[in-house]
């Protein structure tokens, strides 16, 4: 037979099991977006360099800025 403190027991063990499931998931969305930070650094440090490398072949192949052709939407 139950008593009333049995409901009482059942309900603190599952909000225990709840608030554990929901610490896990908290530590593994802090680290997903730990990760995609460091990758969205990683991304944006390789665009820099692109910049800057594409910015150096431009200044090579155009020396005058007028030899530039006109952007596509010209």
């Amino acid at each position: 037979m139950t008593g009333p403190g049995d409901s009482l027991e059942e309900r603190l063990v599952e909000l225990e099991t709840r608030l554990a499931f929901q610490e896990h998931a908290l530590g593994e969305l802090s680290e997903a977006l730990a990760d995609a930070r460091a990758e969205g650094n990683r991304h944006a440090q390789l665009l820099q360099h692109l910049l800057s490398d594409l910015r150096k072949v431009r200044g090579e192949l155009y020396a005058d800025a007028a030899d530039e052709p006109p952007p596509p939407h010209y």
